[in-house]
């Protein structure tokens, strides 16, 4: 297994995380966006699986003893995760928020 690809595809899930609940506020104003939780749930799943992988990476780096890549990594993976979990959070909660606010509203 390339162990490269897990690194590519935690970048790949991370801006999906991102892009899906700007893609639900753009959507707001629709009337028929009746599946704005589905695309939070998909956010968060995508967050999820894209801490994962770089977990995943990092035991693999562990197991072949390579402590230079790691610890020449690991500040980046820990800045770009935290990064990630906040950004991921605060874009959620503002959607939930405003779709909770306009179903009080009706």
């Amino acid at each position: 297994m390339d162990y490269g690809l897990l690194n590519i595809g935690s970048i790949v899930l991370g801006l999906i995380a991102f892009v899906l609940p700007v893609i639900n506020l753009i959507r707001y104003n629709n009337s028929n966006n009746q599946y704005w939780f589905v695309f939070a749930l998909m956010s968060i799943v995508s967050c999820m699986l894209s801490l994962g992988m770089q977990i995943f990476y990092i035991n693999h780096l562990i197991s072949l003893k390579d402590w230079t890549a790691i610890m020449d990594t690991i500040n980046i993976v820990v800045f770009s995760a935290a990064l990630l979990l906040v950004a991921t959070t605060v874009l959620n909660g503002v959607t939930l928020f405003a779709y909770i606010g306009n179903r009080k509203k009706k």
